[in-house]
């Protein structure tokens, strides 16, 4: 049987855990939320850059991704 793409396996308890703790982490630090204005939970300091590389921040082996300009 082939199982979905991208389907996330947990073996134990640390894996478990570390995959909630990576997404709490992405939840609060890097998804916008359309309750707030579709602002941060706890917006990081930047500098609102409008040049340079867009970079990304994969979580979760690339479940979560987070996408950011990186100051030139």
């Amino acid at each position: 049987m082939l199982l979905p793409y991208r389907t996330p396996f947990f073996f134990g308890e640390y894996s478990l855990r570390n995959a909630v703790r990576e997404f709490v982490a992405h939840y609060h630090l890097e998804r916008n939320h359309q309750g707030l204005g579709n602002r941060l939970i706890v917006p990081m300091e930047t500098k609102n850059e409008t040049t340079g590389a867009v970079e990304r921040r994969q979580r979760l082996g690339g479940l979560l991704n987070y996408y950011y300009r990186k100051a030139a």
